[in-house]
């Protein structure tokens, strides 16, 4: 099953400042209480990361061995991180390459008080909308619009919709800069939409739907409640609540929901029903909560068919036992790091 992902590739550049930034704002010369604000800062650490949300997820897939297409627009100074996705089995033949801007990047400073400072470069992402899914020669089953650009997010829904692929959508990020025409065409044919427990009400809203007009418009909703785990609603049937994995701590939140999405897709390449890919989607989160880094957690057969079995029960960790059995090593079998 070729499933294609679209939206955000990114370069997460994340620092630590020594401090609080609100010990170090300087007021400029303007009137009024810090009308203009000088803030300079030494911090102690520099970590960067691949990202981007259609990354991550296709990551993901990559990781569950599926062979995902990567869908976007990147840089001329995207090879390296293209080398490390190719490596974790992710097919980036059909990304566009800016001849005039760099891949995407998010720099974000946190302070010892977790205040966080969060600045992004577009840069190619804006040349997104120009991408047509009808160009990608593998026969696609389904297309994971996720977010980026918006412009390109309802280029691709609409295209979908031309071209009679199945598409899934992440309208979350967009809800505060589309118009409630613009979201409604964004979800409209849906196989799946995701949102989680805080926009889920502000999608409805935008889109002026009740949830009963929503699913007329889609398949399924997909929400996610954190450790409350995730309610799949689909029209004229009871809601099904799929319980959250017990973590083994939070090391980094970043990517949660990315690899969530993952492990559902991932489960639905596999024909396997909704309530099962959640379930998948569920523990490859939990994973991801427990790893600093969106595409940084390890993926060990073994132990996720036992946390699995641990999460679900037996039959769940026998659905997976076969599809897992190509993730196990050979002997030659090394995969280089990202740096």
């Amino acid at each position: 099953m070729c499933i294609a992902v679209t939206g955000s590739i990114a370069t997460d550049h994340e620092m630590v400042f020594p401090g609080r930034f609100t010990n170090d704002f300087l007021p400029g010369q303007s009137s009024g209480p810090l009308a203009g604000v000088t803030m300079s800062m030494v911090v102690e650490s520099l970590d960067v990361r691949p990202g981007g949300v259609a990354a991550n997820i296709a990551f993901g897939l990559g990781r569950l061995g599926h062979r995902p297409a990567l869908v976007g627009a990147v840089g001329a100074d995207f090879g390296e991180y293209r080398g490390w996705l190719e490596r974790h089995g992710v097919d980036t033949s059909w990304l566009r390459v800016s001849v005039t801007r760099n891949t995407a990047r998010i720099l974000s400073t946190v302070d010892d008080s977790n205040n966080r400072i969060v600045s992004l470069y577009a840069g190619a992402l804006a040349e997104a909308h120009a991408i047509e899914l009808g160009a990608v020669e593998r026969g696609i089953d389904l297309v994971m619009i996720a977010p980026g650009d918006a412009r390109a997010m309802l280029a691709h829904a609409a295209e979908c919709r031309r071209l009679g692929y199945r598409f899934a959508v992440d309208p979350a990020p967009q809800l505060g800069r589309i118009t409630g025409a613009e979201l409604r065409s964004l979800v409209d044919g849906a196989e799946y939409v995701f949102a989680n427990a805080d926009n889920a009400a502000t999608l409805l809203a935008t889109a002026r739907w009740t949830s009963a007009e929503l699913l007329d418009r889609i398949g399924t909703w997909v929400v996610t409640h954190g450790v409350d785990g995730v309610v799949l609603a689909t029209a004229n049937a009871e809601p099904v609540t799929v319980a959250a994995v017990p973590g083994r701590g939070t090391v980094d939140k970043h990517g949660v929901a990315d690899a969530f999405r993952a492990g559902f897709l991932s489960g639905l390449g596999w024909r396997l029903d909704a309530t099962r890919s959640a379930q998948v989607g569920c523990l490859l989160a939990a994973m991801a909560l427990e790893t600093r880094g969106s595409q940084d957690y390890q993926l060990d057969p073994d132990t996720f068919l036992k946390r699995l079995d641990e999460a679900y029960g037996p039959s769940a960790a026998a659905d997976l036992e076969r599809r897992l059995e190509p993730l196990r090593p050979s002997e030659d079998h090394c995969i280089r790091g990202y740096n």
